[in-house]
C-alpha cells in the first residue's frame, strides 16, 4: 500500500499505544481533594541528548522526589521509579497519576511490584497533574531546559529535592513540603 513519506505506519493500528490503561476518572475521590496523603503525580523532565529525570510529587504535601534515569525506556523508568517509591512508608504509597507517555508502558508490572496503582490523564491534559506541572516549573530553576541532565548524580538530585522541599508554599499556608509530609506521616501512624 502506498503512503505519503511523512505518514506514520503505526498510526491507527493500535501499535505503540499504552495497554490496560486505568483512567484518572477512576482514581479515588480522596486523591482529588488531597485529603489523604500518599497519592502522587509523576512525569519526566527532559534535557538534551535524550536525557531525562523522573519527578514524583506527593499531592497533599507537594513533597518532591527526583529520580536519575540512565535511559528513557519503559523498563528503566518503571524500575527506577519503583525503587524510589518503595522508600516511602507503605501507607503513603496509594496511587500515581501519569500522562500518556510511553515511558510508563510497564505500568502493570510497576503496580504489581510496588502495590501503587497507576492512573493515566487524558491525552494533552497537563492540568490533570497540576501539582507536578507546577513543581516541574520550579525545578527548571535548578535544571534548565536545553541542558544535558545525565551529568547530575542522584546525590545532586536529592540535594535539589531537599532544597525544594524546604521552601515554604503559600498553598500549604507557608509550611514547607517536608513539614507537611512529616505531619502526614505522624497522623497516619
Amino acid at each position: 500500500m502506498r503512503r505519503p513519506r511523512g505518514a506514520n505506519k503505526y498510526r491507527g493500528n493500535g501499535m505503540g499505544q499504552l495497554r490496560a490503561v486505568v483512567s484518572i476518572r477512576e482514581r479515588p475521590a480522596e486523591a482529588e481533594d488531597r485529603a489523604v496523603p500518599g497519592h502522587g503525580e509523576g512525569d519526566l523532565i527532559r534535557g538534551t541528548g535524550g536525557s531525562a529525570i523522573g519527578t514524583l510529587v506527593e499531592r497533599s504535601s507537594r513533597l518532591v522526589l527526583l529520580v536519575k534515569l540512565d535511559r528513557v525506556d519503559a523498563v528503566t523508568v518503571a524500575a527506577a521509579l519503583g525503587t524510589h517509591i518503595l522508600t516511602l512508608p507503605e501507607h503513603l504509597r496509594r496511587s500515581l497519576t501519569w500522562d500518556q507517555g510511553k515511558e510508563m508502558g510497564r505500568h502493570v508490572q510497576f503496580t504489581i511490584d510496588t502495590g501503587v496503582q497507576v492512573y493515566f490523564c487524558d491525552p494533552k491534559s497537563p492540568w490533570q497533574r497540576g501539582s507536578n506541572e507546577n513543581t516541574n516549573g520550579l525545578l527548571r530553576q535548578y535544571l534548565p531546559k536545553r541542558t544535558d541532565l545525565k551529568v547530575h548524580t542522584q546525590a545532586e538530585l536529592d540535594a535539589i529535592a531537599l532544597e525544594l522541599n524546604g521552601r515554604p508554599r503559600q498553598t500549604l499556608k507557608l509550611m514547607t513540603p517536608s513539614e507537611k509530609f512529616a505531619e502526614a506521616v505522624a497522623l497516619t501512624r
